[in-house]
């Protein structure tokens, strides 16, 4: 089985090469490679991975011309990853806030989920250092659309996860065209949809201590909108169900 890593970056030179070491130190039981795709970040973080690439064959970058968003740098990531015929797909923050320590607890979750989500609210509230003004926006957006998506996901806008690809060749990624913290409520919820199995493991969430957040109101207000439009959809034949391969046995 091989297993590969996906981290946009925007502005994470201060992180990099700390990000990069953690992963590939891991022992996940399988073949874990690394993909960066980075949006032509001022900071230099580009040119930092381009060295780190060049001498770690696990570490593959994808540069494009200018900053498109999370979303646009998930389908982009995803589609390499499927050309590149790995078997399972991971997904996590470039600024520390996801612990690479965890990459094997999604490995070990996914032998029987289809997608496993990382989740700060399963057991309690696991967040360090967030601003109770973000954590509260965190927390009931994740309730909000929990309430109208019906989704049985405590963390629908969690950002560590773990795809198996064929949850990603199900969905066709390339279609999905949110952002933010749409994008993860999108994924999460096609995959419930299409009738996938999916799962919550706990993490704790440490909030960055180097750089800036790329959060804004527009993310914000596209989440708020996209639940609606998930929702009708649904009701209406516009979100496929059921289109998982009926064997559901474990697969190693």
């Amino acid at each position: 089985m091989r297993a590969i890593v996906v981290v946009p970056t925007y502005n994470e030179a201060d992180n990099i090469h700390d990000l990069v070491g953690r992963v590939l130190a891991v022992d996940a039981g399988v073949a874990l490679d690394m993909l960066v795709v980075d949006d032509n970040s001022p900071d230099g973080t580009g040119k930092l991975l381009d060295e780190i690439a060049a001498t770690e064959a696990r570490v593959r970058v994808l540069h494009r011309e200018e900053k498109k968003g999370l979303g646009s740098a998930y389908r982009d990531g995803f589609r390499i990853a499927l050309e590149g015929g790995y078997d399972l797909i991971l997904e996590m923050d470039a600024d520390l806030s996801h612990d690479p320590d965890y990459l094997p607890h999604f490995i070990e979750a996914a032998r029987d989920a289809d997608l496993v989500i990382g989740s700060r609210y399963v057991h309690g509230v696991c967040v360090v250092n967030w601003p109770m003004p973000r954590l509260l926006l965190s927390y009931f957006a994740t309730v909000y659309a929990r309430f109208v998506t019906g989704m049985p996901i405590f963390d629908a806008t969690g950002g560590f996860k773990c795809f198996r690809r064929e949850v990603l060749e199900a969905i066709d990624v390339g279609r999905v065209r949110s952002d933010g913290y749409a994008f993860q409520i999108e994924m999460n919820f096609k995959a419930w949809r299409a009738g996938f199995r999916l799962r919550e493991i706990p993490i704790i969430f440490t909030d960055r201590t180097q750089g800036a957040s790329k959060m804004s109101g527009a993310i914000v207000r596209e989440a708020i909108v996209l639940v609606w439009k998930l929702r009708f959809g649904a009701l209406f034949g516009r979100v496929p169900t059921r289109v998982r391969p009926p064997s559901s046995k474990q697969r190693t």
